[in-house]
């Protein structure tokens, strides 16, 4: 199998690029950040993908996948470098294309359950990732040659960049609140062996069209919070907050860091908000039928999470 993986230097994709060279196939990676190994080169998509190379897959993991940044660059990290992608395998034999989309495609400020690959997509997305990943989508469907998208739920695991770490960095700060919902908020999240086990199988079986993933495991959000916080002997959060009135204060604080843009990231989103808020819960009839069951346990994962967490720094 000659395989290329963009986004190789992230979470996802670097993950992806370890199970692929330990199943010996031929790799080539590229992405943003430099890392010294003569299979991989760094590269801006958005200015074309420049690989001497002819896969027989190619899997787009390349993205911007932070809540938070400046519209044109998400624009040209989840639009324009999915095009170029597209250009790319035009032009080689148009390999199969495995793209990694979000679960945040379908996303509203209301409770949904047992969404379905088949659930509409909003009028209007909930933030900028979302309607660009949805508009990233939309190149790969009108790509030529065989295509499929994969769409995960709260990608968590050793190497997590996105979903713990603003999380714990709040929970150690002391600054994170309980977010009070009207009713209790379930949530799926999906392990990261369980994800790349499932872009494998979705390589490996030739899988076509598009695929909710999950751990099929929905928990209760704050009790499993609280649990990991426990694990890791971090105190739980005293501060409650109704949801209704942290989301005001989100829009809020959003409002001056576009203001004041030096600011960097703000430590509260109306999207972080939202995720506490509303239960998000996925139908994975799909995936189970044609990619089978999770490769490690809910369970089982949280615990290796929290071993590894326990590790760092």
């Amino acid at each position: 199998m000659k395989i290329l993986i963009t986004g190789a230097s992230g979470f996802v994709g670097g993950a992806l690029w370890r199970w692929c060279r330990e199943l010996g196939w031929e790799v080539r990676a590229i992405g943003r950040r430099p890392i010294a190994d003569p299979d991989y080169r760094v590269c801006d998509l958005a200015n074309g993908c420049d690989v001497d190379f002819e896969p027989d897959v190619v899997v787009h993991a390349a993205a911007r996948s932070s809540p938070w940044g400046r519209r044109r660059d998400y624009q040209r990290q989840n639009i324009l470098a999915t095009e170029q992608v597209c250009r790319f395998c035009e032009s080689v034999g148009r390999p199969r294309l495995v793209h990694l989309s979000t679960a945040a495609v379908y996303y509203r400020n209301e409770h949904q359950l047992r969404m379905t690959e088949e659930t509409p997509f909003p009028e209007t997305p909930i933030n900028e990732y979302a309607r660009t990943k949805l508009l990233g989508e939309a190149a790969v469907k009108a790509y030529q040659g065989p295509w499929c998208i994969l769409r995960p739920r709260a990608v968590f695991g050793p190497g997590d960049t996105v979903v713990f770490p603003r999380v714990l960095r709040a929970a150690r700060a002391g600054t994170l609140p309980w977010i009070e919902a009207d009713e209790m908020v379930m949530g799926d999240l999906i392990y990261i062996d369980s994800l790349v086990a499932y872009i494998i199988r979705a390589i490996e079986r030739c899988a076509t069209g598009s695929y909710n993933l999950t751990n099929d495991h929905p928990v209760p959000l704050l009790a499993f919070l609280g649990d990991v916080l426990g694990r890791l002997g971090l105190p739980p959060p005293t501060r409650r907050m109704r949801a209704k009135t942290m989301m005001r204060v989100a829009t809020a604080i959003e409002a001056a860091y576009r203001v004041l843009p030096f600011l960097g990231e703000p430590p509260v989103t109306r999207f972080g908000v939202s995720v506490f808020s509303y239960s998000k819960t996925f139908d994975a009839s799909k995936a189970l039928r044609d990619l089978g069951q999770p490769s490690v346990p809910f369970s089982e994962a949280v615990s290796q999470f929290v071993e590894w967490q326990k590790g760092r720094p």
